[in-house]
């Protein structure tokens, strides 16, 4: 019987893989190749409380010297971002693009727009020159919402480690930033979403690699 939090990280890697699958209406290669850090939130459900306050729940990793990290799980609050999304099941992506970007996230409080600049992503794994004004922002932010994959504004949206699905991951409270910075060991149910997260932004370098070494490749082999 698996968890939430397994499930969840279970469902980011889903997210992650079906989303790359599509070249067109992909993450561009050059922004996970950059990418610091990558948050994933499945399924997104909008909560109306009062005023339609947005909640979901998800994993966040972060490249460190020794390859990503375990993954971090963190809860997403707030936002106006619902509204545009029309209250359906949603997943999100965030993918944190500079050193101001991951300083804001290791805070764990991290506010987008506010603490932190960030951008609607742009859409195409081989995406254009808007992409690289884009990709000056801390945090580029994707939803996906029947079945359509698209940038989106998530502004005003809170970004928090989730302090109780930490402990039912781990067994004991590791600070955010230690998760991150690479301080504990992933467990095995972490292995799909950080083998699709290692997959992903390796390939945008591969991608050129091998177009260098295809000679010596085969040669090698």
């Amino acid at each position: 019987n698996k968890s939430d939090i397994t499930k969840r990280i279970d469902a980011s890697a889903k997210v992650l893989n079906e989303i790359m699958a599509t070249p067109d209406k992909a993450i561009p290669d050059k922004v996970m190749g950059k990418a610091k850090c990558l948050a994933v939130i499945p399924s997104m459900v909008k909560i109306a409380i009062g005023f339609g306050g947005n909640h979901g729940k998800g994993v966040a990793t972060c490249r460190t010297a020794n390859g990503w990290s375990a993954p971090a799980p963190i809860t997403i609050t707030g936002g106006s971002w619902g509204l545009q999304l029309g209250g359906q099941a949603v997943d999100l992506v965030m993918v944190v693009m500079n050193q101001e970007g991951m300083d804001h996230l290791l805070a764990s409080k991290f506010k987008l727009g506010a603490d932190a600049s960030a951008a609607a992503g742009p859409i195409g794994r081989d995406a254009g020159a808007d992409t690289d004004i884009k990709m000056r922002s801390e945090v580029l932010t994707y939803s996906r919402a029947r079945g359509l994959f698209a940038g989106v504004d998530l502004s005003g949206a809170a970004l928090t480690q989730d302090k109780d699905e930490t402990r039912l991951l781990y067994g004991k409270f590791v600070p955010f930033a230690d998760i991150l910075h690479g301080g504990v060991e992933p467990t095995a149910s972490s292995e799909p979403f950080l083998s699709a997260v290692r997959k992903y932004s390796a390939q945008s370098k591969e991608s050129s690699k091998n177009q260098q070494n295809s000679g010596t490749l085969s040669a090698s082999k």
